[in-house]
């Protein structure tokens, strides 16, 4: 197997087990994009035509007006990267994706990932499974940020994403949390 392929299949054998016809079949469709830091992954107005797994490196989404961005959500281990719902609905993305370091990408374009779910069951299963995950984390990014301090979050994150604090420049984690990074600098004085 591919040194590439290696963070895909063993996410796939714990996150998502496929028949191993459907896994090689669908491993061996993946194409790697290496993409340098400060590339724009996704850009809003935008179709998402490829289904997307960060093999390395940290990627933010976020949010933009003409006058703001806010992040909305980091990747920093191997998992999917791709807008569901723009990718599944053939419709614009409302996100932007940007590589806040050099990344690794595997990508599968989106006809042929269609032609294995038709061809395999098990594909179905997947986009079913990615769809409930999505909603949950959508509910609970909502709920946390209508009732929870800019404290308990930043504690959360300690807590549940240590490697999102380690990894991620402090003015995109306080982006994250809404605040300012003078307002981030002060919680972290208060929590250490």
């Amino acid at each position: 197997m591919n040194i590439e392929l290696k963070e895909i299949s063993s996410f796939f054998e714990t996150e998502y087990p496929l028949n191993k016809d459907g896994l090689r079949k669908l491993l061996s469709l993946f194409t790697l994009e290496n993409r340098k830091k400060g590339t724009q992954i996704l850009n809003a107005g935008t179709e998402e035509k490829k289904l997307r797994f960060l093999n390395k490196g940290v990627i933010r989404e976020y949010y933009a007006t003409s006058d703001k961005e806010t992040n909305i959500n980091f990747y920093t281990e191997p998992q999917f990267i791709t807008d569901l719902t723009s990718f599944n609905a053939n419709s614009a993305t409302k996100k932007y994706q940007e590589a806040l370091t050099d990344v690794e990408l595997l990508a599968i374009d989106k006809s042929s990932f269609r032609k294995l779910l038709n061809e395999y069951d098990c594909g179905k299963s997947f986009i079913d499974l990615s769809f409930q995950r999505l909603l949950r984390n959508k509910e609970l990014f909502e709920y946390n940020r209508i009732t929870k301090s800019p404290e308990e979050l930043y504690n959360e994150l300690f807590i549940y994403r240590p490697n999102w604090l380690e990894k991620i420049p402090q003015y995109h984690i306080a982006s994250y949390l809404n605040i300012t990074p003078e307002t981030l600098s002060r919680i972290r004085k208060r929590i250490s």
